[in-house]
C-alpha cells in the first residue's frame, strides 16, 4: 500500500506542478531563507533563464524590486505574520521594469509550520497606461474647467462654471497661484457667475483661495455674485467682508483697474 501511495502522491506532484505551469501569471515558492523552491513556466518566460539556473537562486536576486529586502515585500509580510498579503510593485528583469499586483500566502509543512511563502504575481502593464490615460484626461478635463486668463496688464480672471467641491477648488487654487507667479499679476478676479449654488463649504473654499491669493501679493475680486446666492450667503450667515466683491465681472474689472492705477477715457 506504502508503494501505491507513493505513486498517487508522485502523480498528484506532477499534475499539481503541470496545472501551475499553465497559468499565465507568475507562481513561485520560496522556503524561509528565500531561496526559490518552485517556479513555474510564466516566471521562466519573463526571467529568460531554465528552472535550474533559478531553483536555489535568492527571490530577490531575479526580480530587482522596490519591496526586496523591505519590510514592504508582502512575502516576509506573510511568512512572518502568517496571513495573506497583496500589493503593487515594480521588478526590473534583464533591465527592463514591469509594473506587477503580487499576492502572497504562507505556506506550511504537515506540522502546519511556516516553511516558506508562495507568490502570484500579475503583469498590469494595460492596466498601468489605462489609468495613467484617466489620470492625464482628468487633468485636462480640470484644467478646461478651470482656465485662468490674463484680462488686462497685471489682471487675471477666473471664470467658474458648475459645482465647487473640495477637489476643484484645491485645483482653482493651484492653478491661480501658478498664474500669479508666471505673470507677477497684482488682482485676480474670480467670477462665478457659472455656479448655481453656493454653500458653507462653497464659500470657505472660496475665503481660502482669497487668503493664498494675498500671501502672493495679489488681491481678489470675487464677482458675478447672484442674487439668489447672495441671499443663500446671508442666509447661512457666512463672513465674506474680507473678500472684494462686485456684481459682474465689468464691475470686477473696473475696479481692478482703479486699485493698478490705470484710468480708461471713453
Amino acid at each position: 500500500m506504502e508503494k501505491h501511495d507513493d505513486v498517487f502522491k508522485a502523480a498528484d506532484a506532477a499534475l499539481r506542478e503541470e496545472i501551475l505551469n499553465q497559468i499565465p501569471t507568475i507562481v513561485m515558492a520560496v522556503d524561509k531563507d528565500y531561496r526559490i523552491t518552485y517556479i513555474n513556466d510564466a516566471a521562466l518566460k519573463l526571467t529568460g533563464k531554465s528552472r535550474e539556473e533559478l531553483l536555489g537562486c535568492k527571490c530577490y536576486d531575479i526580480s530587482h524590486s522596490s519591496h526586496c529586502k523591505t519590510d514592504a515585500c508582502c512575502m516576509r509580510r506573510s511568512m512572518a505574520q502568517e496571513k495573506p498579503f497583496s500589493d503593487r510593485n515594480e521588478i526590473t528583469v534583464n533591465n527592463v521594469k514591469t509594473p506587477i499586483e503580487y499576492f502572497t500566502v504562507p505556506l506550511r509543512n504537515e506540522e502546519h509550520e511556516v516553511v516558506g511563502g508562495l507568490e502570484f504575481a500579475v503583469d498590469i502593464t494595460e492596466q498601468v497606461i489605462y489609468e495613467e490615460r484617466l489620470r492625464e484626461q482628468s487633468r485636462t478635463i480640470r484644467e478646461m474647467s478651470t482656465p485662468t486668463i490674463k484680462l488686462w496688464e497685471g489682471v487675471l480672471v477666473l471664470p467658474v462654471v458648475g459645482v465647487i467641491d473640495t477637489m476643484r477648488a484645491q485645483h482653482m487654487m493651484e492653478s491661480m497661484l501658478t498664474k500669479i507667479g508666471e505673470t507677477y499679476s497684482k488682482v485676480i478676479i474670480l467670477d462665478i457667475q457659472g455656479v448655481a449654488a453656493v454653500d458653507t463649504a462653497v464659500a470657505n473654499h472660496l475665503i481660502k483661495i482669497t487668503k493664498a491669493t494675498k500671501l502672493m501679493g495679489c488681491e481678489c475680486i470675487l464677482s458675478g455674485i447672484s442674487p439668489a446666492v447672495a441671499q443663500t450667503i446671508i442666509q447661512l450667515g457666512i463672513d465674506m467682508e474680507s473678500i472684494k466683491t462686485k456684481s459682474t465681472l465689468s464691475d470686477a474689472l473696473a475696479e481692478a483697474l482703479v486699485m493698478l492705477g490705470v484710468e480708461v477715457k471713453q
